[in-house]
């Protein structure tokens, strides 16, 4: 992982010291080590009939026991004349190269200004090193010129390492750590430990969430009048945070290599009052494999030193949400929308759940499991969850499972038992799911506002302009479109699940009225312009009466629908009753719509028998609401089999 990288490319590089320091003393043994193996190496050349040394032990000691090439580097070399030649000596001369800009990055990179001349020779041996490279080997020179350690005979390579490694010492004890809290921190001013203990404490609050994930490792330390704080987060190389506080403002600059990820977050920081600015995407050398990743800066001002502590907290706290964040995202999304699935993340962190514990007890192979183990019937090979269940069940159920599987697991439950709980869960959502109700409760909102927008029409009477009245045409012919598509729907999953083809028998009956009550509105705008301009009053009246008897019933049957949802085996009589009820007022509705449908084409008859036209549009009218009243009949009777089947009494 490349953290240093990526915080250096953030601006904080004061904050590196301590692993800068780390680092420069592990390329110093490995320097060391180099050293004398090419030394080795001269050894067995001059005298090839002895064996040579076995650096294994020390290889492994440094880190490289897996560099096969170091260990061939002793066994291969030769002397052609006085030339010591080693077929690895370009590997050898880069490790050098690397390992020697390592030990001299704490005093070149981080500003330290205190020993140029280790920086200039440093440049002058980095130069060396890249014109051996055209060399076939290693003549007297310059081996003398890598390994001599004395100074009477000039600078060494050699020697440069070990004034290095002086050097690095000295500043090893002046960036001593101490541990606040689990923070790594140096040199800070007594003023931030209770800034760093807040930190820690949010930080500490909800670490357990994260398991056994690698992250959340925090530095800290003053840079001149700001305390500087870093979490790496995760594993990922770019994915870091730095946090500056300075006169009670908090600055965080925040880099992902995943949008959307950086995005909930942002969110989530909003909430607590945040300011975010948001740069393009950036791309760095040697970081996320040189491809963009996004970085912003976000601002909390405090009031006082209590908000100020409280807003460290706060954002600590919500560090843990956003590690392994895209893997969840990514496997909720067998389940519900991309959308769905980040707020249900967003909900998760809200409620200090997390997401690690269900991706731990299995994730979407948890869900897969439930589905096929409850009930086969309802669940087919490619079902998704939220086209079974409706988006809302499916929603409510995933979010018990997250919060179900975070205290599980932190009570230190069988990852089995959890399996366990997310079939018996499911079957309880299954056994009170309502989602064909909410089909059925759509369709009827939308003859609803067919039937509502045809009593309107109605009411008014009057001829208008051309372009409104295709607007409003338009608007109802939509309306039953959308009607449409719901009827389609359930046709698809009654061709996939048997239990959904009572609910497409019920919606081809409502699909009639949605179809009659369309029709009914386009021929009522037919009379609203030439020649007729609108209809006599005693015809519009008693036609207005049709349409509000025909609304009324679809409004009893929109009641009955939300009634039906509550009706079950396990339902009460109340519940019963009051669904018998509107229905029958439902369906009684019917018979004062033929009633008006008769009195209708009397009406026309005396007042339009002079108009042909205007009779044929009137008794058409008339007879498409009275269509409607027909089907809004027969999707009672439908509608009441289904429940009463539901209920298992006899229709």
């Amino acid at each position: 992982m490349l953290k240093e990288k990526a915080v250096a490319s953030l601006g904080q590089s004061s904050l590196l010291m301590p692993a800068w320091v780390k680092a420069a003393l592990l390329a110093n043994d490995r320097l060391k080590l180099y050293l004398s193996m090419v030394q080795s190496a001269a050894q067995h050349a001059s005298s090839p009939e002895n064996p040579p040394a076995d650096w294994g032990r020390e290889l492994a000691q440094s880190g490289l026991h897996d560099a096969a090439w170091l260990q061939d580097l002793v066994k291969t070399a030769y002397f052609d004349d006085r030339m010591l030649i080693l077929p690895q000596l370009g590997q050898l001369l880069g490790s050098l190269a690397s390992d020697l800009s390592l030990m001299a990055r704490p005093f070149a990179d981080a500003g330290r200004g205190s020993h140029p001349d280790l920086i200039v020779r440093r440049d002058l041996w980095l130069q060396k090193l890249h014109a051996m490279e055209d060399d076939e080997g290693l003549g007297p020179q310059a081996l003398a010129d890598l390994t001599h350690g004395d100074r009477k005979h000039g600078d060494s390579f050699h020697i440069l390492v070990m004034d290095l490694h002086k050097q690095l010492n000295a500043m090893a004890s002046e960036i001593a750590t101490e541990n606040i809290e689990g923070a790594h921190v140096w040199q800070i001013d007594e003023a931030d430990r209770p800034l760093i203990k807040a930190f820690m404490q949010g930080l500490q609050r909800t670490a357990p969430l994260k398991f056994s994930h690698p992250g959340l490792d925090t530095a800290v330390t003053r840079n001149g009048s700001q305390l500087l704080i870093q979490n790496d987060i995760g594993t990922n190389d770019v994915h870091v945070l730095v946090i500056e506080v300075e006169q009670r403002t908090i600055s965080l600059t925040y880099s992902d290599l995943h949008a959307g990820r950086f995005d909930f977050f942002r969110q989530m920081l909003e909430g607590l009052g945040f300011e975010w600015t948001v740069y393009d995407p950036v791309t760095s050398d040697g970081l996320n494999a040189g491809k963009p990743y996004q970085v912003g800066k976000a601002k909390f001002k405090a009031e006082d030193d209590e908000r100020l502590k409280d807003g460290l907290e706060a954002v600590a706290s919500r560090i843990v949400f956003v590690i392994d964040w895209n893997r969840a995202r990514k496997r909720l999304q067998n389940f519900v929308r991309k959308s769905q699935a980040q707020v249900l993340l967003r909900h998760a962190a809200d409620e200090e759940w997390g997401h690690m514990a269900w991706l731990l007890a299995g994730g979407e192979r948890l869900v897969f499991r439930a589905m096929q183990a409850v009930d086969s019937e309802a669940f087919r090979v490619g079902d998704r969850l939220d086209d079974v269940l409706g988006e809302a069940s499916a929603s409510d159920f995933l979010l018990e499972l997250l919060h179900m599987s975070s205290v599980m697991l932190r009570q230190q439950q069988p990852v089995a038992l959890v399996a366990d709980e997310a079939q018996i869960l499911l079957a309880r959502v299954l056994r009170q799911r309502t989602f064909e109700f909410d089909l059925l409760a759509e369709h009827a909102a939308y003859c609803h506002a067919i039937a509502l927008a045809l009593c309107d029409a109605l009411e008014t009477g009057t001829a208008i302009d051309e372009a409104q009245n295709s607007s409003l045409v338009l608007r109802a012919k939509t309306w039953e479109r959308q009607a449409d598509h719901l009827l389609m729907d359930a046709r698809q999953r009654a061709e996939r699940q048997s239990r959904w083809r009572p609910v497409v028998e019920l919606l081809e009956k409502s699909d009639d009225v949605a179809d009659a009550l369309e029709e009914a509105f386009f021929i009522h705008s037919m009379t609203l312009g030439e020649p007729l301009r609108g209809l006599p009053a005693p015809v519009t009246e008693v036609l207005r009466r049709l349409a509000d008897t025909t609304l009324t019933a679809i409004q009893d049957q929109v009641k009955v629908i939300e009634i039906a949802r509550q009706v079950s085996e396990h339902g009460d009589a109340a519940d019963s009753d009051m669904f018998l009820q509107t229905l029958w007022r439902m369906l009684r509705a019917e018979r004062l719509c033929d009633e008006l449908a008769r009195q209708a084409r009397k009406s026309i008859v005396l007042s339009l028998h002079a108009s042909p036209a205007g009779m044929l549009l009137a008794s058409d009218l008339a007879a498409t609401i009275e269509k409607a009243s027909d089907a809004l009949l027969a999707a009672g009777y439908a509608l009441r089999k289904m429940v009463l089947t539901k209920t298992g009494m006899s229709a």
